[in-house]
């Protein structure tokens, strides 16, 4: 499977539905006082979109994708009349009031964080930068939280959802390398050794969740795949997973079952399978083409995609958000 020009047209369809669609809502707001009130597009004038903060980030992230991707595509001119009509001084600035507030100190901390990152990151170079250049005030307030954050956060989160620090710090390597932010990466690196680099035989016991759109384990290391040295990361992987080309631990090769699409929880697992692809596909290339490994890898995530790819529309909980996940996917294979 790849991302095609049918499936960057069927995303970008999808995402151009939500990411200015501002109800249904989910605000996590703090209130300083009764008079902290406004609505999602007043308190986030850019990512008001998509239910959620960070799923209208990713939404803007996939489409800025598929425009590197396919800046002839059917969908091209409405994704560049979107980006010149809602990356403006002043939406960006009143995005950076939000994170200004006392009680935002961590707000979308890291999830959000790291998806406004990667979107910059997409944004970097593209239709000239004049989108990245227009984001930028807000990419070095996130910058910036993950410099002040790291080094005093003393332990990795480990779980399968939104505080998951493994992902944050993968999503926030893309953005460090494409600016050339050396100081930025080596804290990354170095935070990830500091959280992960002595773990080894992960057992993935409690695999998946019930309401999980990441594997803990399967994330750790992709973010360790992305952050070391290819010699590093061999001998690391080797004692993280060190019966994979049996294809143990067992737990992570079933694709999960979604068995209600309209819970917003539940629906959480079709990410899951698409998330797991791409963390296969792409632990999948760091192997040599005849390690046994490698084999076992490239036909689990083929197994994940299959299930989880007819499901990415259908009821809002999921349309809302899961084709980023699925152009990840794509991409990793």
């Amino acid at each position: 499977m790849s991302f095609s020009p049918a499936l960057a047209d069927q995303f970008a369809s999808i995402a151009l539905g939500h990411v200015t669609r501002e109800y249904p809502n989910h605000l996590a707001h703090g209130f300083a006082g009764p008079d902290d009130l406004g609505t999602p597009r007043q308190l986030h004038p850019i990512f008001y979109g998509s239910f959620d903060w960070h799923s209208c980030v990713h939404g803007y992230w996939l489409l800025a994708r598929i425009l590197r991707r396919y800046p002839q595509g059917q969908h091209a001119a409405a994704i560049r009349a979107l980006f010149d009509a809602q990356l403006t001084a002043e939406t960006v600035a009143g995005e950076c009031a939000y994170f200004a507030r006392p009680l935002a100190r961590g707000y979308e901390r890291p999830y959000g964080w790291a998806w406004l990152l990667k979107l910059a990151a997409e944004l970097h170079g593209l239709e000239d930068g004049r989108f990245a250049k227009m984001l930028q005030p807000l990419t070095e307030v996130i910058a910036k939280r993950f410099r002040q954050f790291l080094p005093i956060a003393t332990y990795p989160v480990r779980v399968g959802t939104h505080f998951n620090t493994a992902f944050a710090l993968r999503l926030a390597a893309d953005y460090a390398e494409t600016v050339g932010d050396s100081a930025l990466m080596a804290l990354l690196r170095d935070t990830a050794l500091r959280w992960y680099g002595e773990d080894r035989d992960c057992p993935a016991w409690g695999e998946p969740s019930g309401d999980e759109f990441l594997s803990p384990a399967l994330i750790e290391a992709e973010c360790l795949h992305r952050l070391l040295t290819a010699e590093d990361f061999d001998a690391w992987f080797r004692r993280f997973l060190p019966h994979l080309a049996d294809g143990q631990p067992a737990t992570l090769f079933v694709p999960a079952t979604v068995s209600d699409r309209s819970d917003g929880k539940i629906a959480h697992l079709d990410g899951l399978n698409l998330s797991r692809a791409w963390c296969f596909a792409a632990l999948a290339q760091s192997l040599a083409a005849d390690d046994p490994r490698r084999a076992r890898l490239d036909a689990a995530a083929d197994a994940h995609l299959t299930v989880a790819l007819p499901h990415v529309a259908g009821d809002y909980m999921g349309e809302h958000w899961l084709a980023s996940f699925a152009a990840l996917a794509l991409d990793g294979a």
